[in-house]
């Protein structure tokens, strides 16, 4: 057998979006206003529920947390994109890279999680409304966010434990702008087939089993609804479901394109537009998709803006 001297690799260089400096500077500007728009518009969803009285429900509980996991979800990513537009190459060690990961895919879990259990309070709100106050009572809600937020520690630490299980001996420039376990599987210079398969495996499996719930959840509040004889009745039955299905479409839709989907279908510019969309732009988009529909979520945070001055 033959030996070979190699130099372990503990630093890496992300490379970003773009090197083009008119578009990082320009996109410096957009994404530091997205960013801006999310933590405001998720923090005052947080707040605004916690100040009304009337928002105490399950239903904006979990939309409350759905909006503390959307903060969390980009913080993981964007802070790290806005410096790799300041410089041309901004380095990460192994370990900035692992906590990085770690976070993107707990927060990114939790999320899928939490919009099952969505999926599934509107379940009970509308097939079973007078067992409603039982079924969902305070200790289901914990019982349910805990097991969300637990489903996503332990996807990310299954990322984890396969990313430190790699060896990285050779490139060091990650052709990302964050440590997303793709690139970063791409630069190692092991080739364990589990290491490689098991993060797939993991995610797929929380996918499925929270579309799954999703999905039954609908089917029956699909026939309860066409079973309502008042037309009232059924439009505000759809009205409260709507939201939410909006929502799972964009984040299912591109998660699963991302982490579950082979990775030889897609390059690694269309990787990146797609992780911007579900780490940056749908946590954006949830406030306004969930507050503009939601009568009663517009007039909390009008009256939390005028008492308050939020945005002053």
């Amino acid at each position: 057998m033959t030996s070979k001297n190699y130099t372990a690799v503990t630093e890496f260089f992300i490379l970003g979006l773009t090197d083009d400096p008119t578009l990082r500077v320009f996109f410096f500007v957009v994404f530091l206003g997205i960013y801006f728009v999310i933590l405001l518009s998720n923090l005052s969803i947080i707040i605004s529920i916690q100040k009304s009285s009337q928002l105490h429900t399950p239903m904006y509980l979990f939309l409350s947390h759905l909006a503390f996991v959307d903060i969390g979800l980009s913080s993981s990513v964007t802070p790290v994109m806005l410096m790799s537009f300041l410089r041309d190459m901004t380095s990460i060690s192994l370990s900035g890279c692992a906590v990085q990961l770690y976070f993107l895919v707990a927060f990114g879990t939790t999320e899928g999680l939490m919009l099952g259990v969505m999926a599934y309070d509107r379940y009970v709100a509308i097939c079973s409304p007078l067992l409603y106050s039982i079924n969902m009572s305070t200790k289901v809600c914990s019982l349910l966010i805990i097991t969300a937020y637990l489903g996503g520690c332990w996807n990310g630490w299954t990322f984890i434990g396969c990313l430190l299980n790699l060896s990285f001996c050779g490139p060091n420039k990650i052709n990302h702008f964050f440590c997303d376990y793709s690139p970063l599987l791409k630069l190692s210079c092991s080739h364990v087939p589990l290491v490689e398969i098991l993060p797939s495996f993991s995610s797929g499996s929380v996918i499925v089993i929270a579309v799954l719930i999703i999905t039954i959840s609908y089917v029956y509040i699909l026939s309860s609804v066409l079973r309502m004889r008042s037309i009232e009745g059924r439009s505000k039955a759809f009205s409260t479901c709507t939201s939410h299905l909006t929502a799972v479409t964009l984040f299912f839709g591109t998660t699963t394109f991302v982490y579950v989907m082979p990775k030889s279908i897609y390059s690694t510019d269309q990787n990146k537009v797609v992780s911007i969309f579900y780490s940056v732009i749908i946590p954006m988009l949830n406030p306004l998709i969930y507050s503009l529909r939601n009568k009663e979520m517009k007039g909390a945070m009008k009256r939390l803006i005028g008492t308050k001055h939020l945005f002053l």
